[in-house]
């Protein structure tokens, strides 16, 4: 099935891409891969939270990053397609996941599954990936979540 009939039968419409915050572009295209560039959970062109990823009063609560980080997902889909052709993607090699987390939280994984679980719901088998979920003191913007991801083309 077609990655755009794929995302047809889920109900999911890909946002437009996010334009660059500095100086790069959304996705390269080198080899049979496209990199995408760190995505940020901008819908619309806001930011829907800002802060650090943690339990207690004034931190984004962990599941509201997960949901976050699969915005971030969606992101890094449209600025592959934009930049090789939606059909052309034919799966996913490797997400890294960044989480803006208080000094104690640990759950970074968690989080960045938002990510990926979008991404197997997408691609299926061809979305399983390796990956990294990084916990950073401080994300562009203030977000609390970033990801990249490494997708394979046709």
């Amino acid at each position: 099935m077609s990655v755009s009939a794929r995302l047809a039968e889920l109900g999911i419409a890909l946002p437009g891409v996010v334009t660059p915050l500095a100086a790069y572009v959304p996705a390269k295209v080198h080899g049979g891969l496209v990199y995408t560039a760190g995505q940020l959970p901008l819908a619309s062109g806001q930011l829907p939270a800002a802060g650090k990823v943690g339990d207690g009063h004034g931190l984004v609560p962990a599941a509201e990053a997960k949901a976050y980080a699969r915005q971030c997902a969606l992101n890094a889909v449209a600025a592959a397609a934009a930049a090789a052709g939606l059909d052309n993607l034919t799966g996913v090699v490797k997400v890294t996941g960044f989480v803006a987390s208080s000094p104690d939280f640990v759950g970074q994984p968690g989080v960045i599954n938002g990510a990926s679980e979008v991404l197997g719901e997408i691609f299926g088998d061809a979305g399983r990936h390796a990956r990294s979920a990084v916990g950073v003191s401080v994300l562009p913007l203030d977000s609390p979540v970033e990801v990249e991801v490494i997708f394979s083309i046709a």
